[in-house]
């Protein structure tokens, strides 16, 4: 049986890389206001070349959000972000901004910095961006430098960013890990809805669901596909001659053995009781009572058995294809009245019996 790996996980990566993108978006509005109302008070306050930097910063913050907007490349959007606030906090480290004041805007960058990237990747860039502010508080006589920090600052500084990075860490590495949690168990929660208890096939809703996708896509595109409809001979004998827990047991072997037989694109459910439905994408008539045959015959030639006793089980079962119907109500119905046929000429067989010119798909046990 083909797994469908459950979508839930996939779609919430996706709507909270969506919504990453739009908080970056307003965060760039904000930061474009915030640089142009400190620039207005830089100049104001004489200090002409610190504002028209800080105006500077503004047009790679509106370059990336034409690119996005161009693109809608969610990871270019991130690292063109971290790169000019990197590049930003840095030249206010080592300007000193007005008063010394700039690097008290270093703040901002960890929370940023850990919700943009993973653990690892955030950790990796920080202890760089550290490196650096400590070659700037160091060493105030290079080129670059315009600032000096007392030693309490300096002290100060990296006291409390140390321990903001450390806090930020530990809330972001509380919050993945329930977030994960919670994927996990909506991912169980989804499994469970979709599968049968025992069998750990697809339950009736599921194949429904997969019966409708698979007819929208024939009505699209013309890809024709079939159903088997399978039903365990007799089975209510051996429920009672063994036992239920016997009759569970038969059924999970046949469960597993039928895996085994249909092919990856395959779909198998358990339709109710003893009653199995397969889903065949891409199959026409003769090939899907082919494989319902060969399945046929690989459950008559294996022993099923339970604490040692043997399980006297065969299945009959009723092919039908799109091509014989207008409708999945129909299909089924077909199937059914197929299956009926199977029993009804002896059970351990496959209905209807086609023939081909090369082929003869009887349907029946071979002698």
């Amino acid at each position: 049986m083909t797994t469908h790996p459950s979508s839930g996980r996939q779609t919430t990566h996706e709507r909270e890389d969506a919504q990453v993108s739009r908080i970056l978006t307003w965060l760039s509005l904000a930061a474009i206001l915030s640089l142009t109302g400190i620039a207005s008070q830089a100049w104001h306050s004489g200090h002409s070349n610190h504002a028209l930097i800080l105006l500077a910063f503004i047009v790679p913050v509106l370059a990336n959000m034409a690119w996005f907007a161009c693109t809608g490349n969610r990871d270019w959007q991130k690292v063109g972000l971290l790169i000019i606030a990197s590049v930003l906090f840095t030249y206010l480290i080592a300007s000193g901004g007005e008063s010394n004041t700039g690097p008290l805007w270093f703040y901002v960058f960890p929370p940023l910095l850990f919700f943009l990237t993973n653990l690892k990747t955030g950790t990796m860039i920080l202890l760089l961006v550290y490196l650096v502010a400590i070659i700037i508080f160091q060493f105030p006589n290079l080129p670059f430098v315009f600032a000096e920090y007392e030693s309490d600052f300096k002290i100060r500084f990296f006291a409390t960013l140390t321990f903001e990075s450390i806090f930020c860490f530990v809330l972001e590495t509380s919050r993945l890990k329930a977030r994960n949690e919670l994927l996990d168990l909506a991912q169980t929660h989804e499994r469970a809805a979709k599968t049968d208890e025992l069998t750990n096939l697809s339950n009736r809703r599921d194949i429904l669901n997969r019966l409708s996708e698979e007819y929208s896509r024939y009505q699209r595109s013309g890809h024709h596909f079939s159903i088997a409809l399978i039903d365990l001979d007799l089975f209510k004998n051996i429920n009672d001659q063994y036992g239920h827990d016997a009759g569970d047991a038969a059924l999970k072997q046949f469960a597993d053995l039928v895996q085994t037989v249909i092919r990856q694109t395959d779909v198998a459910a358990r339709w109710g009781g003893e009653e199995f439905l397969l889903l065949l994408p891409d199959t026409s008539l003769i090939p899907a009572l082919t494989l319902a045959e060969r399945l046929r015959s690989e459950i008559a030639r294996n022993n099923f058995s339970f604490q040692g006793q043997e399980l006297p089980v065969t299945m009959s079962a009723g092919v039908c294809t799109i091509a014989q119907a207008d409708s999945i109500d129909s299909m089924l119905r077909q199937a059914d009245l197929q299956l009926y046929n199977a029993k009804e000429a002896g059970r351990n067989r496959i209905a209807p019996r086609v023939r081909n010119q090369n082929t003869v798909a009887e349907g029946q046990p071979s002698s």
